[in-house]
């Protein structure tokens, strides 16, 4: 039983995660298109706040793992490859940020 339990509170973990990991994406788009350089540093911090999140609920994701599960969590579920997309995008991102001038 406690196997049970616990596949429910990943699946709902890896839920929340997906949801903060849509939003960050959300704000950062907003920011890439807002003219407005505070409002787009607003944004930014907002992204940045949710990818926080995120990262730490990953992390409780991956510490929950039967070991003996050796597929990669990128196959399991396509949230998590859906966000390596978004951290191709962030690569340049800093570059971004200091252009503001």
């Amino acid at each position: 039983m406690p196997s049970k339990k616990n596949q429910t509170s990943v699946g709902q973990m890896i839920q929340r995660c997906h949801k903060w990991r849509q939003k960050r994406k959300q704000y950062i788009d907003q920011a890439r298109q807002n003219t407005d350089e505070i409002e787009r540093e607003r944004l930014l911090q907002a992204a940045e706040h949710y990818g926080r999140i995120a990262n730490e609920e990953q992390l409780k994701i991956d510490s929950q793992r039967d070991p003996k599960d050796k597929t990669p969590i990128s196959e399991e579920t396509p949230v998590v490859s859906e966000t390596t997309d978004t951290e191709e995008e962030d690569i340049g991102f800093p570059d971004f940020i200091t252009n503001l001038k």
